[in-house]
């Protein structure tokens, strides 16, 4: 088993060095990649940082006399994941352990998050009691806290960096015992309010021989699909939520980025999607929400999110950009439409229900959606009718036959 160390020995080679020792302690190789710039490592690395530079198309020499912290990290990054990537490739590596404060933590998690799903990554960083985000983004680097600043050694830090590295042996020593079936995977996505539609097309779809994988459309559960279509991982989709574009167009917090929808286009993939939660852009307390947006129609989901209702003329633009993105679809696409609402709050007697909304948006696909490309279904039921969601499965279920991708 060999963990790679991604640290900067300049600042960092104390501590670094010690996390090597216990990992080799327990017969765990090491190979430590540098990506100190400013000064000279404590130790010699097994990958220096003038091979990190060079991976990323400069020189040490250009980052230090340029002295530009943000371009130097973001080097070093750039580098430091495309040698990772290619000792994976290589099977030379099982693990990544990075150390550091926000720069290290930086680089070490963009190399981190250059590899697939499963591979162990962790991160102890003085980063790690705030907002993650930016570092994990749609992967399974697990972040632990340092407690004290990563400057020296003393009983604390030692014990911290251990405990790391000795999880770190763990992880990579003993093989999930996981069964793992080699069946055709569905990405799905759902938010709470349309979970009974998600629910009825995961059973019919498991019945037929897929493994399922549902997505929790916050953001980061749009990205992380993306990323596993481009990986191979998701075989088709369906696209039962596609929320997270209401908070990207209005400016809500669970938005996943412009990308969402390109994976499956651009791979082929075969997909069927729907308007599930469009009704609505998340927020997190009430008093939260921006100033700008008193005076909309809220609908307090619990004491940490908020929804707010879209209007006419968002929904209409909702409807303009999901018929480019599917629009550019190469594999086959399907659109369904429930005219019944798109969430379960967004029926007769719920506090969205909005029958103008709706039709804005319904309006503007039919208007944009290029027909030749994408299969459009109407149905006059909500979206969390079984009738509805059998029936995306069962069209996705076709699509996968035709595609050879399904388990028959």
């Amino acid at each position: 088993m060999t963990v790679v160390i991604v640290g900067t020995l300049d600042t960092k080679g104390e501590e670094i060095g010690f996390a090597r020792d216990v990992l080799e302690a327990e017969g765990v190789a090491v190979h430590v990649i540098d990506t100190g710039v400013v000064g000279d490592p404590e130790f010699e690395p097994d990958t220096s940082a003038s091979e990190v530079a060079e991976a990323a198309d400069t020189t040490l020499g250009h980052l230090r006399e340029e002295a530009d912290r943000g371009e130097a990290m973001e080097a070093m990054g750039e580098g430091a994941a495309a040698i990772v990537k290619q000792m994976h490739e290589s099977g030379d590596v099982d693990g990544v352990l990075g150390l550091g404060g926000s720069g290290n933590t930086s680089i070490a998690t963009t190399a981190m998050r250059a590899l697939p799903v499963g591979v162990p990554k962790l991160m102890v960083s003085t980063m790690a009691s705030g907002d993650v985000e930016p570092y994990v983004g749609a992967t399974d680097v697990t972040m632990m806290y340092s407690v004290a600043d990563i400057e020296g050694l003393n009983q604390l830090s030692r014990k911290v960096i251990a405990n790391a590295a000795l999880a770190m042996v763990g992880m990579v020593s003993n093989e999930p015992d996981v069964e793992v079936e080699e069946r055709p995977t569905v990405g799905i996505t759902m938010f709470g309010v349309t979970t009974p539609c998600v629910q009825t097309a995961r059973e019919y779809l498991e019945d037929r021989g897929y493994e399922t994988i549902v997505f929790h459309a916050t953001g980061t559960g749009g990205r992380a699909m993306e990323n596993l279509i481009r990986q191979g991982v998701i075989d088709g989709v369906l696209d039962v939520t596609t929320t997270e574009w209401a908070d990207e167009l209005v400016g809500g917090v669970l938005n996943a980025g412009p990308d969402r929808l390109d994976a499956a286009a651009e791979t082929g993939t075969p997909q069927v999607v729907s308007t599930g939660a469009l009704d609505m852009v998340n927020f997190g307390p009430r008093d939260s929400v921006p100033e700008e947006f008193e005076g909309r129609l809220f609908h307090v989901h619990n004491p940490q999110v908020t929804l707010m209702r879209t209007t006419v003329a968002e929904n209409a633009e909702l409807g303009e950009v999901i018929a480019q993105k599917l629009n550019a679809s190469s594999g086959p696409t399907a659109l369904y439409l429930p005219l019944g609402g798109v969430s379960m709050i967004d029926v007769e007697g719920e506090d969205f229900y909005d029958p103008k909304a709706d039709q804005a948006l319904f309006d503007a696909l039919a208007d944009h959606v290029d027909t030749d490309v994408v299969e459009m279904v109407e149905m006059d039921a909500p979206i969390n009718d079984e009738a509805f969601a059998r029936a995306m499965a069962e069209k996705l279920h076709e699509f996968m036959q035709t595609a050879g991708r399904s388990p028959e």
